[in-house]
């Protein structure tokens, strides 16, 4: 086994950052529907829900900076083009969406989507004694099942 300066086994940080890759890229789509939504919204929530997409997407755009710099830490590239990130995108794209609902079931389903991806690095981080990862993927994890939690209890759902 090689280890980098950080003291982590190469191989695995090298997998690592694959996956934040991915995630950087699923996140790319995340903030742009963010950012559409928050465009479009109409209706008589629009006031409120301009402001919380507005809080949402200034939240997902500090997110992508942390996990791309994660990847430099890794000592590897980001992605940084469109085309990367459709190519690897899980996200569904939000196409000129403007209705509440739908609005609100996007986020929720972009999140879960981001979760799935995020237990998964937070269980290779784990393998590869990466606490930096693991840390940065407990505190996004935790932050957004409490955003799902609060978007399904605005559309009346429960878990």
């Amino acid at each position: 086994m090689t280890l980098n300066t950080l003291g982590l086994d190469t191989q695995k940080t090298k997998e690592l950052a694959g996956q934040l890759n991915q995630l950087l890229a699923n996140f790319q789509i995340y903030y742009q529907n963010l950012r559409g939504i928050h465009w479009n919204i109409k209706g008589k929530n629009f006031f409120d829900l301009h402001v919380k997409f507005e809080e949402l997407y200034n939240d997902a755009n500090m997110k992508v900076d942390e996990i791309a710099e994660r990847v430099l830490t890794l000592g590897e590239t980001p992605l940084h083009t469109f085309e990367d990130y459709v190519k690897l995108a899980k996200v569904p794209v939000g196409h000129n969406i403007s209705v509440d609902d739908n609005a609100v079931a996007l986020i929720v389903t972009s999140l879960t989507e981001l979760l799935k991806l995020e237990r998964d690095i937070l269980n290779a981080a784990g393998d590869a004694n990466d606490e930096g990862t693991s840390s940065m993927m407990s505190d996004f994890i935790s932050e957004q099942e409490k955003t799902v939690w609060m978007m399904n209890a605005w559309l009346g759902k429960s878990l």
